[in-house]
C-alpha cells in the first residue's frame, strides 16, 4: 500500500480524559485508503526533547467528513505537545503504515477485546465489520469507569460489554475473567492493549481453539523497518513490528500461551 507524507489540518482536539486526547485531522484532498490496525507516524514540532516521530494507531476514518481520528495518551513530552494543537494547525503525518487486521472474509462472530489506549484501533475495525453486515462484540477493560474511552462511539457499531478492575462499571476483574467468554462462542478474536492482557487473551483463545490476532505495541521509532528497535521474535525469525505488523496472528508469535 502506498505511503504518504501529508500536512493534515487539525479539525479539533478533544480532552476526553485527564490523560487522553482525541485529535481529528483532515485534508483538502481525499484522505488515502487506510486499514483497521494500521498506524501513522506523526512529527512533533515545538518539543526540543522529542527527536523522533511518534507512532499513533488509526482510531477511526470518517469518509463522509474526510477525517482521520487519532486517540493519544499524553504520557511524555512529545504527546503532551500534540495535546496542545489547536484547530487549524498542521500535523505532519506519514501514513498508512504497517499491516492491519485480517477482517475480510473471515469472522462471522468476532470479539474485539481492548484495554486502555489499546481500544484505539478497535473502533475503526468494528466500524468496518459493521459496514460489511458483521456484528462485532466489544469487550473493553479499564481500571475504573472513568478510564473507559469512547463508549458512545463503540456502541454505534456493536454490542459493548465492560470490565473494570474496581467493579465501578460492568463486571469486576480483567477482560479474560468476563462471564461472556464462558457463555458465548466467538469464531475470531482481535485484541490490543497492554502486553500482559494480550497474552492472557491469547491463552484463552488457544484453549478455546479460536483464531486470534493481536496488535503489538513494541517501541517504534522509524515506522519503516529500518531502525530495528521494534523487533519481535516469531516462528519466522525476528520481524519488525512496524513493517511486518503491528498485527500478528498469535500462531506467529513465540509467546508461551
Amino acid at each position: 500500500m502506498k505511503k504518504y507524507a501529508l500536512d493534515l489540518r487539525v479539525v479539533s482536539v478533544e480532552q476526553i480524559h485527564a490523560r487522553y486526547v482525541l485529535i481529528k485531522l483532515t485534508d483538502d484532498q481525499k484522505l488515502p485508503e487506510m486499514l483497521p490496525g494500521q498506524f501513522v507516524e506523526v512529527r512533533v514540532d515545538g518539543s526540543p526533547n522529542t527527536f523522533l516521530r511518534r507512532p499513533i494507531s488509526i482510531n477511526f476514518v470518517d469518509r463522509e467528513k474526510n477525517e482521520l481520528w487519532l486517540l493519544i495518551a499524553t504520557v511524555g513530552d512529545g504527546t503532551r505537545q500534540l495535546a496542545k494543537l489547536q484547530p487549524g494547525d498542521l500535523l505532519n503525518c506519514i501514513l498508512p503504515l504497517g499491516n492491519g487486521f485480517c477482517a475480510e472474509g473471515g469472522p462471522s462472530v468476532p470479539l474485539l477485546i481492548g484495554g486502555g489506549v489499546g481500544v484505539a484501533p478497535l473502533l475503526y475495525l468494528g466500524a468496518e465489520l459493521a459496514k460489511n453486515a458483521i456484528a462485532p462484540t466489544f469487550l473493553l477493560g479499564a481500571r475504573t469507569k472513568n478510564d473507559l474511552l469512547l463508549l458512545d462511539e463503540f456502541k454505534k457499531y456493536g454490542r459493548v460489554v465492560i470490565t473494570t478492575e474496581d467493579g465501578s462499571e460492568g463486571e469486576k476483574g480483567f477482560v479474560t475473567n468476563h462471564s461472556l467468554l464462558q457463555q458465548e462462542r466467538f469464531d475470531h478474536i482481535f485484541t490490543c492493549g497492554p502486553t500482559p492482557m494480550m497474552k492472557a487473551v491469547a491463552r484463552y483463545a488457544k484453549q478455546a481453539d479460536i483464531d486470534c490476532e493481536v496488535s503489538l505495541e513494541n517501541l517504534m521509532a522509524c515506522g519503516l523497518g529500518a531502525c530495528l528497535c521494534c523487533v519481535e521474535k516469531t516462528v519466522d525469525g525476528n520481524l519488525c513490528v512496524c513493517k511486518d505488523g503491528p498485527v500478528f496472528n498469535i500462531n506467529q508469535l513465540l509467546w508461551q500461551v
